[in-house]
């Protein structure tokens, strides 16, 4: 089984089980327009073209707490090292869903609270694209703050666009964007510099 198959059986997998679109694309870390592709046109003879992408798998990382917890330190470092006043930053704002874990240890290497932001494709896949998402009740208000934004992979950068101009509408000020792995190759996005691990480049 090659890589497209492999991908294509895991969406249609997450398909059958309930998942949409939105939820699907997070998981495998690619854009919700390759997850249409795989699911109605990988494996079939057609002049479409699939979409140019890359699927992360850190599954490796994720599985184990141990791994998890070091290359956390590792975006808390990345942090460190590029944010001039580290002390100003009141809130770490983890990205649902694959954010989460990575937020929680950032946030307590800089010794801040923990945020968590639902993205509209979370909530509505491709559905209700006019909505918007929701920051979780059950973790710090990011109303007001100075914040970090922390996520595993940067696809095509709406989710963070997406956050970004929520938290701006909330009177909060994001200074940083740390994430494992950048796809889109930008130093900004929204005006806020991106900080990552490993940046993908395409050779045309």
């Amino acid at each position: 089984m090659n890589g497209i198959d492999e991908l294509t059986k895991r969406a249609t997998e997450m398909k059958e089980n309930g998942m949409h679109v939105g939820q699907i694309a997070d998981e495998l870390n690619v854009s919700k327009e390759t997850v249409t592709y795989l699911l109605t046109h990988a494996g079939k003879k057609t002049e479409l073209r699939a979409p140019q992408d890359m699927s992360m798998d850190w599954r490796s990382i994720g599985e184990s707490s141990y791994r998890l917890r070091c290359i956390s330190d590792a975006v808390a470092d990345l942090v460190l090292d590029n944010v001039e006043d580290v002390a100003e930053i009141d809130v770490v704002v983890g990205i649902a869903v694959s954010g989460i874990p990575l937020a929680s240890v950032v946030a307590n290497e800089l010794g801040t609270k923990l945020a968590i932001f639902y993205p509209n494709k979370q909530l509505f896949g491709t559905e209700n694209t006019d909505a918007s998402g929701i920051f979780s009740h059950n973790f710090a208000d990011a109303k007001g703050t100075t914040c970090v934004l922390v996520d595993d992979v940067i696809t095509t950068g709406g989710t963070l666009t997406e956050t970004i101009k929520q938290l701006t509408e909330m009177g909060a000020k994001p200074i940083a964007i740390a994430v494992l792995v950048d796809k889109l190759g930008k130093s900004t996005i929204e005006g806020v510099p991106v900080f990552s691990l490993l940046r993908t480049l395409w050779v045309r």
